[in-house]
């Protein structure tokens, strides 16, 4: 019988055939990543619309309670009675974020704030020293020495925001009232610090209502019969970008310290962006025109608690991601819906629905100034009319009687 004789040689892999293996596993992982990177950011925006569906909860729920809206810019009134340094009220600034708190889960944080505190955020006493406590609702949300305004909420960030606050930093916001299409005067609402309402027929609290066309009107409160638009029908807040001290023409705003620069058309201003990349400021502008020069504190939706426009507002103007324009970081102006999310933003309805808006919404005429007493087209006479700023000018006003005709978010 024969034997078989077996080689002491095994087979193996040949060196060209380990390479066509690397190739095709690179190939496969570099068809895999997007898809993975496309997976967990459709997994950070679904988040991001639920964080909105806990604030529109929040915020229906607020009115169940109290029959109207949290009022953005609320809180204290400016006394004089302990010095001018803001610790001893807040300068009735507070955003329409600090008041539904307890109606988020933030019940612990709301007693600290509802209550004298008497914590500096390192821990030490503030009444060590001689001083009074923080009162009651808090000093002025600019406070970087008071703890609450520095807690990060995590409800009021959109996971998809990179940007993180410094421990001694103020806490940030993605998401902003809608005040609507028009800005004149709209910072303080015609009441000033001291909660006393100007009679002035420009600016004060009863002649600057006709500009205050959104949901939420500075120093006044807003219930849902006022939006009689009906509730699906308008925005009541969006999304913004905070701000991470670049150019990005949503977070860094274009500065017009006159109200008569102000009065321009809402593209003037394209021709400062970067024509390689338009969501970035041209590299030919100074710091001082789009504000690189504010305190880093200053950016938009860099504080959570201040309900001053830069901050937590944002207009149905230019269209989502565009560019803010600002006299000033405490002044009127108007700021646009941001979002990293790819193409668009996350608007919150009067209803409580979520709906995802895309950059390209109609926004109608933008060579018509916004109306205000200063519009040279309109003046005072713009009061009332429909929104020039088409179907997204249309979302932001609560009583304007225009007819929504397309299906939004679709």
């Amino acid at each position: 019988m024969r034997q078989r004789r077996f080689s002491g040689r095994k087979k193996a892999f040949t060196l060209v055939e380990l390479l066509v293996v690397i190739a095709i596993i690179g190939i496969l992982v570099g068809l895999l990543l997007p898809a993975v990177q496309a997976a967990r950011e459709a997994a950070r925006r679904m988040s991001c619309s639920n964080n909105f569906k806990q604030i529109g909860l929040a915020l229906h729920n607020y009115h169940s309670a109290y029959k109207n809206l949290p009022m953005n810019r609320g809180g204290t009134y400016r006394t004089h009675s302990h010095g001018d340094s803001g610790d001893f009220n807040n300068y009735f600034s507070l955003s329409w974020m600090v008041g539904i708190l307890p109606f988020l889960e933030q019940q612990g944080m709301w007693d600290q704030i509802s209550n004298p505190l008497d914590l500096n955020r390192d821990g030490t006493r503030r009444t060590d020293g001689g001083n009074l406590p923080y009162p009651a609702m808090g000093p002025v949300p600019w406070n970087d020495n008071y703890q609450p305004w520095l807690t990060q909420v995590a409800a009021y960030r959109c996971p998809s925001d990179p940007t993180e606050s410094a421990p001694y930093r103020l806490g940030y916001t993605n998401y902003s009232a809608c005040a609507g299409d028009a800005y004149f005067e709209q910072h303080h609402g015609g009441v000033n610090d001291e909660g006393v309402a100007s009679s002035d027929g420009t600016w004060g609290s009863e002649a600057g209502s006709r500009w205050a066309r959104g949901v939420f009107h500075a120093r006044h409160f807003t219930k849902f019969r006022d939006i009689r638009d009906g509730l699906s029908n308008t925005a009541m807040c969006g999304e913004n970008i905070v701000d991470a001290r670049e150019r990005l023409v949503a977070t860094v705003p274009y500065r017009e310290a006159e109200a008569a620069d102000m009065a321009q058309a809402p593209n003037t201003w394209e021709q400062y962006l970067d024509p390689e990349r338009p969501r970035y400021w041209s590299p030919t502008l100074t710091d001082g025109d789009p504000g690189l020069d504010e305190a880093d504190r200053h950016g938009r939706g860099r504080r959570w608690s201040d309900g001053r426009p830069q901050f937590s507002v944002f207009n149905t103007i230019r269209p989502p991601n565009s560019y803010c324009v600002y006299r000033g970081h405490g002044d009127f102006g108007y700021g646009s819906a941001s979002s990293l999310h790819q193409g668009g933003v996350h608007i919150l309805m009067g209803d409580g629905a979520v709906t995802f808006i895309t950059d390209s919404i109609d926004t109608g005429d933008q060579t018509q100034v916004p109306y205000h007493n200063l519009d040279p087209t309109y003046g005072t006479a713009g009061a009332g009319r429909k929104s020039p700023y088409g179907v997204w000018g249309a979302m932001g006003t609560k009583a304007s009687g225009e007819v929504i005709e397309e299906a939004l978010g679709q």
